[in-house]
């Protein structure tokens, strides 16, 4: 029988899920219960000919509510009111209600007035405490009732059915193969078990329901689209529709009510009716094979073998089957006869005989008692037997998989941990190794675990008496001996990498400690190597003596540079001589420095070569500086001496062409005294000349004994001999320019004098605000359009300054076109405010300050009539400026 096949999971072991309990607040919740409670009140209604639309509303005047009690409990209730008013309803309801909890049902929140107003969830909850009551509560199997009782009687039908395992009233029911089961088990004829499929619910649950219906008599209380669109259904509307199940199976082997008044109808219709069928039960038992289990002895549970597979024991699951159906028709059988018999007595019948050598009634009930403990405990054993081997398939199954995934893991471990790779590993690479084999160490700890519960599920199955322990055991005794061996070459590889990692960083702090130092010493040998191979450029004896300072105090440290030499090369032949010692396998050169042993010798031998090459450039050096400095001092000495002879000149001649001794003859003829003086000094400035050229031969910059340049002689000279040359030149313009003028020397004097007192700057020159200066005090009232025209005369150049030349042209012309001194009282009386006299107070608030003190200093006091303290005569001035009367 192929639908009682063993499938290869271990779904009948596992428990169900604990659900939430707030689902039970789903619309679907209340969708299935509405179809399920209605559809099961309606197959008791149907008895008294009505039946409810909406469950809510039908039973609010409380009138079917009570009919429903009638029916179901076989009992009157009291008399119900006829009247449509809300009291009438309430009475009728509650005298439904108390009838409900006289049968000991405690009602819990459930009141009239909720049922009369309509209240789906009071309505819901009543009518689920009266199914509980009257069609669950009564469920008894093996000292177990209710729920717990029905749910056994399930898995007990259940149990040899493969892709059914009922745990619960909810999610074990989904896919429709528990209906079904429970519809095989009993009306195998009805179902063809084997084509159905657990992944096509809705048809397994569309058959289960219209096969129901249609010949058990159970009406559709479900949809199977409900119960696949859920995720859980609802626990109550499945309970009360398998409790139909229960009571349309258990009523079979009960005493039914409605034979007896048909045998008699049929007796009075049809007296002489042909009651072979009936007559004929000792053919019929013996036809299915009852006979013989009763006259045999009732085997005990201990007396079978032992069975080797689920194929096995469940094939042997139709001995029961068969005696289900056999039970079920026999039992019918035999009623229906002592029904009849009973009634032909009643109705004076005929007496209906059993064929002569058949077994009398009593004897058979008896015999069918003892049939009945034996294939109960025929069913135990055999249910026991098949959770043993279901237990054991489970076990196996479990075995193979841990095995087939702890070889998986280990496939290829071996040879892993047999590598030496860490031979030819650096620090970094075997730390990394070593990291990657801890974490290999805890995960075989953690496969540790595992390898305990491969073995005790071995143990198990041999104590189970597992058909095919020997292979398990060949199977485990392998995987626990590879499981040692694995264990053992951890060990040894764990104490290669710590030794190996141990050499490394010995080797590798060698490394550092080589770097550490060899950097350094060769930073010290490239800017040694640098500096001796450098071309100094030196200007002073005392730059290159600073440098041979240097170069002997570098000398001196060679020796200690000589023995941090020799210790670094030392700590390369360590790292030598442990490598040859342990023979370890180095990967590559020194990770922290690129500077080799070879490196620094050979810059140490090309330091050593510098030296004395150095010592001789330096030697070279020191000559010629001395020579160089006495170039300085020779050059220094001369210039010292010239220079200050030269900016004396320039002073001397400046005096001369500023101050007014004797005429301009006698000025003209010191002049070109001083210019002999100055051409027979020539001789001098070329003895310089010659020595700066051997200072520019020599690249002498810089004099520290001099702060004469060259440069700054040359053009010292060039001035002096300038200003000589323009001095004598400016001196016989003047004479010129008096002799053509008619400028007397006194005139000549006077403009001297009034020139150099404007010269602020003493340069031989007025700028513009000094020459506007002078002529204001000279009494000229004049604008800025004038005085531009006066200055595009005397500057026609426009270089900003008034020349003395310029000068004495423009005061040569005022004297002549003009009379100058009525000009300059005009211009005193208009800042006296046409007063015969001037303040001082007057003079230095109009006149600017030097021009103003000029005035006071050379003004006499006024002593007119109309004089007051400090008046000054401006009349008496302006004549003796211009020569009129003696001041």
């Amino acid at each position: 029988m192929d639908h009682y096949d063993s499938q290869q999971t271990n779904d009948y072991m596992q428990p169900e899920e604990d659900w939430d309990r707030d689902l039970l607040l789903d619309p679907a919740w209340e969708k299935q219960q509405r179809k399920t409670f209605t559809a099961w009140c309606n197959s008791h209604l149907r008895k008294a000919g009505t039946q409810i639309e909406n469950i809510e509303e039908d039973f609010r005047d409380g009138l079917k509510l009570m009919l429903l009690l009638e029916v179901i409990s076989g009992e009157r209730l009291a008399k119900p009111e006829r009247g449509k008013m809300r009291v009438h309803k309430i009475s009728n309801v509650n005298k439904a209600l108390d009838f409900i909890a006289s049968k000991g049902v405690k009602l819990v929140s459930i009141g009239a007035e909720e049922i009369v107003d309509g209240n789906v969830k009071m309505t819901l909850g009543m009518i689920w405490t009266i199914i509980l009551r009257f069609a669950i509560q009564d469920i008894s199997v093996e000292e177990t009732s209710a729920k717990e009782g029905l749910l056994l009687w399930c898995q007990r039908k259940t149990a040899p059915y493969k892709n059914v395992n009922i745990q619960n009233f909810h999610i074990s029911w989904k896919d429709g193969l528990g209906f079904c089961a429970l519809i095989h088990r009993h009306r195998p004829e009805l179902i063809d078990y084997g084509k159905l499929r657990k992944d096509d619910p809705l048809t397994n649950l569309n058959t289960a329901f219209d096969v129901a219906e249609k010949y058990l008599d159970i009406p559709k209380m479900l949809d199977a689209e409900d119960i696949v669109g859920t995720a859980r259904p609802d626990e109550k509307a499945i309970m009360t529709y398998v409790s139909s199940f229960y009571h349309a199976f258990s009523g079979a082997q009960k005493v039914p009510g409605a034979p007896c008044s048909f045998l008699a109808r049929l007796y009075h219709s049809h007296s002489n009716v042909d009651l072979s069928g009936i007559c004929d039960l000792h053919c019929s038992l013996w036809q299915y094979q009852i006979l013989n289990p009763l006259s045999e002895p009732t085997p005990q549970p201990q007396q079978h073998r032992i069975l080797n597979s689920l194929n096995e024991a469940r094939d042997r699951t139709h001995i029961l089957m068969d005696s289900s159906w056999t039970r079920f028709r026999c039992t019918t059988m035999l009623r229906s006869f002592s029904s009849f018999q009973t009634e032909s007595a009643a109705f004076r019948g005929p007496e209906l005989l059993l064929a002569e050598g058949a077994l009398c009634f009593k004897d058979i009930n008896n015999a069918w008692g003892c049939l009945e403990q034996a294939e109960k405990g025929y069913e135990e054993w055999l249910l026991n037997e098949i959770r043993r081997l279901e237990r054991l398939d489970h076990l196996a199954e479990k075995f193979r998989q841990k095995a087939s995934i702890h070889e998986a893991w280990t496939d290829g471990k071996e040879a892993m941990l047999r590598q030496k790779d860490y031979e030819t590993a650096t620090l970094s690479e075997i730390k990394a190794l070593l990291k990657k084999h801890e974490a290999f160490e805890s995960d075989l700890a953690a496969h540790q675990d595992r390898v305990e519960q491969i073995a005790a599920i071995a143990q198990e199955l041999n104590e189970l008496d597992y058909y095919d322990s020997p292979s398990v055991n060949a199977r485990c005794q392998k995987i626990c001996d590879q499981w040692d061996n694995l264990g053992a070459l951890t060990q040894k590889r764990r104490e290669a990498l710590e030794r190996t990692e141990k050499l490394l960083e010995t080797i590798d702090q060698l490394y550092l400690e080589y770097a550490k130092r060899a950097a350094p010493f060769n930073n010290w040998m490239e800017g040694a190597m640098e500096d001796l191979q450098d071309t100094f450029i030196v200007h002073t004896i005392e730059e290159i003596q600073g440098l041979t300072t240097a170069h002997e105090q570098f000398k001196a440290t060679l020796p200690d540079a000589d023995k941090e030499r020799l210790a670094i090369l030392g700590i390369h032949n360590e790292v030598s001589k442990i490598v040859q010692t342990y023979h370890v396998n180095m990967a590559g050169t020194n990770p922290y420095t690129t500077i080799t042993p070879q490196e620094i010798n050979g810059k140490w031998d090309h330091v050593r070569q510098l030296v004395p090459r150095r010592d001789q450039a330096l030697t070279e050096e020191h000559a010629r500086q001395q020579h160089n400095e006495r170039l300085r001092k020779q050059f220094g000495a001369q210039a010292n001496v010239i220079g200050p002879w030269i900016q004396t000149k320039m002073e001397e001649i400046g005096r001369i062409s500023i101050e007014m001794h004797g005429t301009l003859e006698d000025q003209l003829s010191h002049l070109r005294q001083y210019e002999k003086s100055i051409v027979n000094y020539k001789p001098k400035i070329d003895q310089l000349e010659g020595d700066h050229q051997l200072i520019q031969e020599a690249l002498i910059f810089d004099n520290k004994h001099t702060n004469y340049t060259m440069e700054h002689i040359r053009v010292g000279w060039e001035q002096l001999l300038t200003t000589i040359a323009r001095t004598i030149n400016e001196v016989e313009n003047q004479i010129l320019t008096r002799d053509a003028k008619g400028i007397s020397q006194e005139q000549m004097n006077e403009f001297r004098a009034s020139f150099n007192h404007f010269d602020r700057k003493k340069t031989g020159m007025m700028d513009t605000d000094d020459f506007r200066a002078c002529l204001i005090s000279m009494g000229y009232n004049m604008g800025e359009a004038e005085f531009a025209r006066i200055m595009s005369i005397v500057d026609p150049n426009r270089l900003g300054v008034v020349t003395f030349q310029a000068f004495i042209d423009f005061m040569s012309r005022e004297t002549a076109d003009t009379d100058t001194a009525d000009q300059v009282m005009a211009s005193f009386k208009i800042l006296a405010g046409d007063k015969n006299y001037i303040t001082v107070d007057e003079l230095r608030r109009e006149l600017p300050p030097d021009q103003a003190e000029y005035c006071i200093a050379r003004m006499a006091p006024y002593t007119g009539p109309d004089a007051v303290p400090g008046a000054l005569d401006y009349m008496s001035f302006s004549t003796a400026l211009y020569g009129e009367s003696d001041l």
